[in-house]
């Protein structure tokens, strides 16, 4: 049977590029954070699917956040050179990493990841030339060249940017998941032993793994700072931020590439309106709804959207 996957992904994008037009600000807003925060939530997704768990998510969303606001202070101003140098960035960071990190597994791989991640929020919080607690601004980018007057112009520009970055990330994965190397993550889940005597080196498709979810976590953080205006430690690299990466990636379920972005927007939405209704007791909200959804839904919630297209046998 043909892969239609691909196909109803653009037809998705089209929409979505289509309603950008003529939807308010603020929902452009909570779109551009959403699907940036999907992108690395993404990556942490092909990591989940090869049975590892990483709780330091905040480590490459917040380099490639970083690496956005540091590139501009070097004179780069074109909004997709610096998405890409920070994805570029970030995966070499994530490459060298791995060779220490494709070893662990289970917590051990999880709180390396975390210990890793509060050593960069550490030296940035000390650093007064990074901003320390502060952070600092990032100003409004040029889109090929082009510099618009108009701030809620640039923020359309930047979202369809990141749907069409976001649709090619999407695609990737899909494709990396069909061929050898991803069916093996799933394999090397179930039984590493089995993988390694069909010829397969463990740690050498761990490393390819964790390399493409750096990538795809800098490439989210350059997208969140330049949406948002702004970096700083707290949001971008504390353990706090990690943690939300992978309530959205538990939120999302593992069953499909589109399902980080729909879980990170639910997301947005579910803290939006739990600090509208509750302010003292938000994170109560949050953490009941984590609690519920493991019970009901342990798939996340793209298993309850799709559902109804499951053909009963």
């Amino acid at each position: 049977m043909r892969d239609r996957t691909p196909l109803w992904l653009a037809c998705a994008v089209a929409a979505l590029a289509a309603a950008s037009f003529f939807i308010p600000g603020w929902l452009l807003n909570q779109l551009l954070f959403a699907f940036g925060r999907g992108l690395a939530v993404l990556g942490l997704l092909v990591l989940w699917r090869a049975g590892l768990v990483s709780l330091g998510g905040a480590l490459y969303f917040g380099l490639g956040a970083y690496s956005v606001a540091l590139l501009q202070r070097a004179g780069v101003s074109d909004a997709l050179g610096l998405v890409l140098t920070a994805a570029t960035l970030s995966a070499a960071a994530g490459f060298v990493l791995g060779f220490l990190l494709k070893r662990y597994r289970g917590i051990f791989f999880a709180m390396m990841n975390l210990a890793f991640s509060m050593i960069l929020y550490g030296a940035t919080v000390k650093n007064r030339s990074l901003g320390s607690t502060d952070g600092f601004g990032v100003a409004q980018p040029s889109f090929f060249g082009v510099v618009f007057s108009e701030p809620a112009h640039a923020k359309l520009a930047l979202f369809l940017m990141l749907l069409a970055l976001g649709y090619g990330a999407m695609v990737l994965v899909h494709l990396y998941w069909k061929s050898t190397f991803g069916w093996l993550g799933t394999a090397l889940r179930d039984n590493e032993i089995r993988v390694e005597y069909l010829g397969y080196s463990v740690e050498r498709v761990i490393h390819i793994k964790y390399t493409l979810s750096a990538l795809l976590g800098g490439l989210g953080g350059g997208f969140f700072a330049m949406g948002l205006g702004q970096v700083d430690p707290d949001s971008m690299l504390n353990w706090v931020a990690s943690g939300e990466l992978l309530f959205i990636m538990i939120l999302s379920g593992p069953a499909n590439v589109a399902a980080p972005f729909v879980g990170s927007f639910l997301f947005e939405v579910l803290r939006t309106y739990a600090l509208d209704i509750a302010p003292l007791a938000w994170q109560f909200i949050i953490g009941a709804t984590l609690v519920l959804l493991i019970f009901f839904a342990p798939n996340g919630v793209w298993s309850l959207l799709a559902r109804p297209f499951v053909r009963k046998s």
